[in-house]
């Protein structure tokens, strides 16, 4: 016990999620109840993300001076949607090239309806903003969050430029700071939430609709390592670094963003390594990191494009050049604003798939695996946002290559 104990976080987290494996295939549905205590974890994580992404953007933005708020958001937004499209892109093709929708076997898979998005592109553009913020935060709607916290952020700027005044802004700061201790404290139960997550979902689903659907994962696997590969060679090249000192460097929020299926959880040990361990300046990571877990979700945007192939190839619809164009597209667009908690994948792509003419009701064939293809889109969404503010961090001079190389 002692020696678990003294195990880092990483090793501890690894372990849990291998013995969570096992004991569910060992109990089966006997291991259902612990459930609860995993749910426990997750909501206890989940109590503060709203706070302290809102409190992470208006800390960062409100402490950059206008002019440098326009000239990094565009570098942050032009990276934003490179990486997604390029996401989206390998999932298409790598759906071509695999094909996993081919010969689907659909024996012992409930079929349930999900509910689709009746809304049009207008509406969703219309929603991106706030009728009432405390009813966004309510409902963790996190575009929205996002723009009213960017608003605030800026507003707070330039008051603070104007009148050399700045209370407001170290009362933000240090109120963030509580937060991130809290969630720091919390995610000390990180190992037990984990096993407590994953025993039950292996336990009740059982390995045999698993290995049905282990040809969609594999696909989405490949798609996933291959991206991670050359955007980690693109970010290492751009910025003048080793790549498998990245690598290791990121190994840990990798880890974290893996197992535990959800940007936000991962969000402070994404924000503490960026510092740490990459030496990105805490005003670049404040001010993108929050932004990408919500502007930023490459995993779901391949997800998305690879699921809409599969599912076009099980029911044998072919798509020319302009369907798989749109295909892209859409779930680049889908990405927005996006749940950053498990089970937001299954949302998005019954947003996605009635505009494709394509039918919903399938979308319950992924909800099986649903925890495991979040594994793959959560470890995307999580480094690609790191990536892209190391770039930034290197452009504005802001990446202490001491601490990256440490």
């Amino acid at each position: 016990m002692k020696k678990i104990r003294n195990m880092s976080m990483t090793n501890q987290v690894m372990l849990a999620t291998i013995l969570g494996v096992l004991v569910g295939i060992i109990f089966q549905d006997k291991v259902e109840s612990f459930k609860v205590i995993g749910d426990l974890f997750l909501r206890l994580i989940q109590m503060s993300v709203v706070v302290l992404i809102m409190g992470a953007v208006i800390e960062a933005v409100g402490s950059l001076e206008a002019k440098e708020l326009g000239k990094i958001g565009l570098k942050v937004f032009v990276w934003f949607m490179g990486s997604t499209i390029l996401a989206a892109i390998i999932g298409v093709v790598f759906g071509l090239l695999i094909q996993p929708g081919k010969g689907l076997e659909t024996s012992g898979i409930e079929m349930g309806a999900i509910s689709a998005s009746t809304e049009s592109l207008q509406e969703i553009i219309i929603d991106f903003i706030p009728k009432n913020i405390i009813e966004a935060m309510a409902q963790a709607n996190m575009i929205q969050v996002i723009i009213f916290s960017l608003l605030f952020g800026l507003a707070l700027s330039l008051i603070k430029d104007k009148d050399k005044n700045s209370i407001l802004l170290d009362v933000v700061s240090a109120f963030n700071n509580v937060i991130l201790k809290m969630v720091t404290l919390i995610m000390k139960l990180a190992p037990i939430g984990i096993f407590c997550l994953i025993a039950p979902v292996i336990g009740t689903i059982g390995t045999g609709v698993l290995l049905t659907l282990m040809k969609f994962l594999l696909t989405l696997a490949i798609s996933a390592l291959l991206f991670l590969v050359v955007w980690l060679l693109i970010t290492a090249l751009y910025c003048k670094v080793s790549v498998k000192k990245l690598a290791q460097n990121m190994w840990r929020m990798s880890i974290v963003a893996f197992t535990t299926t959800s940007s936000a959880i991962t969000l402070p040990i994404q924000i503490e390594d960026g510092r740490d361990k990459l030496g990105i300046s805490d005003r670049i990571s404040k001010l993108v990191m929050p932004l990408g877990m919500t502007l930023n979700s490459n995993g779901l945007a391949m997800f998305l494009s690879l699921a809409i192939v599969t599912f076009a190839q099980f029911y044998n619809i072919q798509m020319g050049v302009g369907e798989l164009v749109k295909a892209v597209l859409l779930s680049t667009l889908a990405c927005l604003g996006t749940v950053v908690v498990p089970g937001g994948g299954l949302v998005a792509l019954a947003t996605v798939m009635p505009m494709l003419g394509l039918p919903t009701e399938s979308i319950a064939l992924l909800a099986g695996i649903d925890w495991f293809s979040g594994m793959f889109r959560t470890l995307l969404n999580v480094d690609a946002d790191t990536t892209v503010a190391l770039i930034v961090a290197a452009d504005e001079k802001e990446l202490n290559y001491d601490v990256f190389n440490s």
